[in-house]
């Protein structure tokens, strides 16, 4: 419905009646004509929203990349502060959700930069325009639904529910259905006020990682090094062994683990390919991916909520290429992989696990290092593959000595 957003006549002459369809709906589910006229009665459709949504990453950004702009030094000390400045009520939400408060600022300084941005988008407003607009209108239907919900039971008013164009609101950018399913009341007013109070908050957030699995003092992810003849295609994701297990095999911590570490699950990830840095991930580092579908952004929450308690800075990887493919030669290499017979799937632009299975064989076929890491270096060396028959596609290993099984 782009185009009817481009016409100012025509889209406001069919948002009134889509908008009038959801009144009926919204006043069938229980929410009052007060209520919807509050959050929805001077709304028009916003194109600039629309044009957000639409807008597809330019670039993929390296890992290394990512990390600088997020978990700078600013930004550790920031949280080393504000973590004594709330001692009492982050130990107080530990104590309950069993979440430590390092985890809980790493995400507040993500989201908000500790508060700071939050957003200033009108949420029903928001919601609305990408509901009517037909691009997962589903989805944000049923946000916008919710928002409304919680106007109605009287947490926030209309005017105060504000935050970014996606709809997430609050320190920790809940989105509203994980706010009714997950939000708590933390300082016990009768409200939950996730704008403005930083109990209700914390609470929250932990009590949504606590739901979700959090593992009480686990680690998310920690830093190692890799034996000189390590097999990069144990370095995967879904490939879990004991982390004993892996410290048998040479992988070495930067930091010693913890005791009752070593009999949990762990892989070895290479968000940067063979020459950039190396993590053992954990089951923690699962729930924050449910919170953010990101091994970037998980491995920035795993960083900076250890800087934040005095852990070290990345020690490796600098070595690595910082440049990356665009979102437009990444399709080009998934189209590249399939014409040589190595099947990456329907070209998207974004290298999800069937594209990294893809690249690992390709890599293996001309002796490179299996890392499954899209690289422009990667994609000038298919470039440069002559096309023919299809190339036998090689086996991924999927295990070591036996131990190491899909998840």
């Amino acid at each position: 419905m782009m185009a009817g957003l481009a016409n100012t006549a025509q889209a406001q002459t069919g948002f009134a009646a889509w908008l009038d369809e959801l009144r009926i709906e919204a006043l069938a589910k229980g929410i009052s004509a007060a209520t919807f006229h509050a959050a929805l009665g001077n709304v028009s459709p916003d194109a600039n929203i629309v044009a957000q949504d639409r807008n597809q990453p330019e670039f993929v950004q390296p890992f290394l990349s990512y990390l600088s702009k997020r978990v700078t030094d600013n930004r550790v000390n920031n949280g080393q502060a504000l973590r004594q400045r709330h001692q009492a009520l982050l130990d107080d939400v530990e104590l309950v959700y069993g979440v430590p408060s390092s985890v809980l600022l790493a995400f507040w300084g993500l989201e908000t930069n500790y508060g700071q941005f939050m957003g200033s988008h009108a949420i029903p407003a928001a919601l609305a325009t990408l509901a009517y607009d037909g691009r997962r209108h589903q989805f944000f239907r049923s946000q916008l639904l919710d928002a409304l919900r919680i106007i109605e039971q009287g947490h926030i008013q209309a005017s105060g529910m504000r935050g970014s164009w996606a709809g997430a609101m609050g320190h920790m950018q809940f989105i509203p259905s994980t706010f009714l399913r997950y939000a708590v009341d933390g300082d016990q007013d009768g409200y939950i006020d996730v704008w403005n109070s930083l109990p209700d908050a914390f609470h929250s957030a932990a009590n949504y990682l606590s739901q979700m699995g959090w593992q009480g003092t686990q680690p998310t992810a920690v830093e190692v090094w890799l034996p000189e003849q390590f097999d990069w295609q144990q370095a995967a994701l879904h490939l879990r062994q004991p982390a004993r297990n892996w410290l048998a095999m040479g992988v070495l911590p930067v930091e010693t683990l913890r005791q009752d570490s070593l009999d949990a699950p762990a892989a070895v990830i290479l968000p940067q390919g063979a020459k950039g840095p190396a993590f053992l991930v954990f089951d923690n580092f699962d729930i924050v991916m449910r919170w953010n579908r990101s091994v970037n952004y998980a491995l920035s929450v795993a960083l900076l909520s250890e800087r934040i308690i005095g852990g070290p800075d990345l020690m490796h990887g600098d070595e690595s290429a910082h440049d990356a493919l665009s979102h437009e030669a990444l399709k080009q290499l998934q189209q590249q992989l399939n014409l040589l017979g190595f099947e990456a799937g329907e070209p998207d632009g974004f290298p999800g696990p069937q594209t990294q299975a893809a690249i690992r064989r390709y890599q293996l076929s001309v002796g490179l290092s299996a890392d499954g890491y899209a690289s422009p270096a990667l994609l000038s060396s298919m470039l440069a593959q002559p096309l023919q028959a299809p190339v036998q596609q090689m086996p991924i290993n999927s295990s070591a000595s036996g131990k190491i099984a899909p998840r």
